[in-house]
């Protein structure tokens, strides 16, 4: 450990021990024993959203939109749209509409990572995911982790609480002890393994050496189902593990049967199985017809360079190039439709 980092971690010490706060020292206590429990790291694999930085030497990089794609393009398919309906329907100034549809001309036809709209830069942002484990998988929550004061089991009507828009990028942001030893421990961290084609491992051993400090998102918490030595996760991530308990209730009594068609008697079957799951209340595994779930703790981090934070890698692989995806917007807000579009 180099100087620098060990006198980050000695401030850190110092600062619990200056303040005082025994819900922090609870806190690190739990994060001790997890690292003894779970002492192994799991890598999913990239995700990808975006980050913007207003204009100011100090102006700080912001996640404007969620680190969950699992490609570049599906992010700046989001940032494309994100400009349109920003044109269609936040502004009635013709110079403003005018620059924000420029900006959707040029996602429409250029797999492009950074544009400047507006003074505003935007940037397709690059993370990772990591779950501890250990002898008996990945990590389950916590128990400092954030749970709502009402658990509430039903389905929640409109959107839900993205995970991590309006986050600060800060690789100074100090979270606690055990935190910042944690983002020591990744600093070095770079693909290996023959399961990652030779180019990815390239490019992760040179993100070490151009990107080698650590921004760390909030965690998640998540649904996953083991698969032999593997664990396979199942939809987003949630900012709780209530909220990731509340998503796999729904899946057991009611979602999977609708999405995959079953018979009454496995469709019981599995409501039974999670009537039990939400009555033990903050369970955090249920098995069903052979097959076992678990909540999942997960870490995310990005990464930062002199000139901010990771972009896509070469190596970084995407289906499908940009497209357009909304009808031509005169500067008056006027729609036009092609031929075969609908209003």
């Amino acid at each position: 450990m180099d100087e620098h980092w060990k006198r980050r971690l000695d401030d850190v010490r110092a600062g619990m021990v200056r303040e005082g706060d025994p819900v922090a020292w609870v806190t690190e206590a739990d994060a001790v024993e997890a690292s003894v429990r779970y002492p192994r790291l799991a890598v999913r694999g990239a995700l990808f959203g975006v980050a913007a930085r207003e204009a100011g030497a100090d102006a700080p990089w912001r996640v404007v939109m969620p680190l969950q794609d699992g490609m570049p393009q599906q992010s700046r398919d989001g940032l494309q749209s994100k400009f349109f309906f920003r044109a269609k329907d936040d502004t009635d100034d013709p110079e403003v509409r005018r620059e924000l549809l420029a900006a959707v001309r040029v996602l429409e036809r250029e797999p492009v990572d950074e544009l400047v709209v507006l003074g505003t830069t935007y940037r397709i942002v690059r993370g990772d995911e990591v779950a501890r484990t250990g002898d008996d998988g990945l990590e389950p929550p916590r128990p400092t982790d954030p749970e709502p004061v009402f658990r509430v089991w039903e389905r929640q009507r409109g959107a839900r609480r993205c995970l991590d828009t309006g986050t600060v990028l800060d690789p100074e942001k100090v979270r606690g002890l055990m935190a910042e030893a944690l983002r020591i421990g990744l600093r070095e961290f770079h693909y290996v393994g023959k399961r990652y084609p030779a180019a990815v491992r390239a490019d992760s051993r040179k993100a070490v050496t151009t990107h080698p400090d650590i921004a760390m998102l909030p965690v998640g918490f998540g649904i996953v189902e083991r698969s032999g030595d593997f664990w396979q996760p199942v939809g987003s991530l949630a900012p709780t593990p209530h909220e990731a308990r509340r998503d796999l209730y729904d899946g057991l009594t009611d979602l999977w049967a609708l999405l995959y068609q079953w018979g009454d008697e496995k469709r019981e079957r599995y409501r039974r199985a999670g009537e039990l799951f939400r009555a033990a209340e903050r369970a955090d595994e249920v098995r069903v017809e052979g097959r076992e779930f678990r909540i999942c703790r997960v870490e995310r981090m990005v990464r930062f360079g002199p000139d901010g934070p990771e972009g896509p890698r070469p190596s970084d692989i995407d289906e499908y190039g940009p497209t357009k995806m909304h009808p031509r917007m005169d500067e008056d807000g006027t729609l036009h439709y092609e031929e075969g579009e609908e209003a």
